[in-house]
């Protein structure tokens, strides 16, 4: 059986859920907003994991699920709690629930699309760029600093810059100007990364175990996904085709990162220099498919499958 965890609602569990159903693939929604009615516990008896979910009054055995998609929100901001103090018993009860969820698929051998641990390298952009250097993408020329001169210096021998966070946290990618010299002095106490403007093609490769759908992406803005604020208008999406050694290259970098499905950005310069600048490894992918038709939740859902029919 399959289990997917997260809010039924939120579009890309929503879009996979569909196809599972559309499959006909047997599987269990676990509704972190229900998590109140829930029960979960396991322990590991010698090579063996055991224990048991409980949703309502139906209880599941951890040993029959084969595939699990986690795509969870914080569970401190779930809307059950936004009137509970801090120690409540209520938010105590919802983390460890979480804690012993996520603990669980650690080390599940189920077929997770996405472990935390693997997931962990976006959560530091510079760690994550050393590994995807690794796989012989180019990585822009980067400096992370809070002093202000050092940007100034790094300004004028690229002229081009681009500032953005450090961490996963989701920040919008802006371009350095004249008016942001005077708000320079911030990043004092906020330690910022800054990288040499690429020229090309925006690119959104996403990964799904041996499949990958390519997305270009035409927008004047410096970051696409924000095009509408901008630039004025929404970017333009098309679905593209790689060269078989570019899709080698992305799935090859999805497996080092030990990720089963994973949102490439790529830029293509006019040089056809192929630059990387992260992996996501919870790609809100709904975004791309619903412009482009690429049949990505159908790979999420066939992958899932695939582990459940082996058993």
């Amino acid at each position: 059986m399959i289990l997917v965890c997260g809010i039924p609602s939120e579009t890309p569990l929503r879009m996979v859920t569909s196809r599972l159903e559309a499959m006909r693939a047997p599987f269990l929604m676990f509704n972190q907003r229900d998590f109140a009615n829930c029960e979960i516990w396991f322990e590991v008896n010698h090579t063996e994991i055991g224990g048991e979910l409980r949703i309502g009054d139906r209880i599941y055995k951890l040993q029959e699920f084969t595939a699990i998609y986690p795509r969870m929100m914080d569970d401190r901001f779930l809307p059950e709690l936004s009137d509970e103090p801090p120690d409540s018993s209520l938010r105590t009860y919802c983390r460890c629930l979480h804690d012993t969820l996520m603990r669980w698929m650690e080390i599940s051998p189920a077929l997770v699309i996405n472990r935390c641990a693997p997931m962990a390298s976006n959560s530091s952009k510079p760690y994550q760029a050393q590994l995807i250097r690794e796989q012989g993408f180019l990585v822009p020329e980067t400096l992370i600093t809070n002093d202000p001169e050092l940007v100034r210096e790094f300004r004028i021998r690229h002229r081009r810059v681009i500032y953005k966070s450090i961490s996963a946290v989701r920040s919008i990618v802006q371009e350095l100007n004249e008016e942001d010299d005077e708000r320079l002095e911030r990043i004092r106490w906020c330690p910022t990364q800054f990288q040499a403007f690429v020229e090309g093609t925006n690119l959104r490769v996403h990964t799904i175990g041996e499949e990958a759908f390519a997305t270009a992406v035409h927008s004047d803005a410096t970051d696409y996904r924000y095009a509408a604020r901008q630039a004025g208008e929404p970017a333009e999406l098309r679905d593209v085709t790689l060269s078989a050694e570019l899709t080698e290259r992305c799935l090859r970098l999805s497996r080092s990162l030990g990720l089963e499905f994973a949102g490439i950005d790529l830029k293509v310069t006019p040089k056809d220099e192929v630059y990387c600048f992260e992996v996501n490894p919870c790609p809100a992918f709904s975004y791309y498919e619903a412009n482009t038709s690429q049949p990505i939740a159908a790979a999420v859902a066939r992958r899932l499958e695939s582990a459940s029919s082996r058993t």
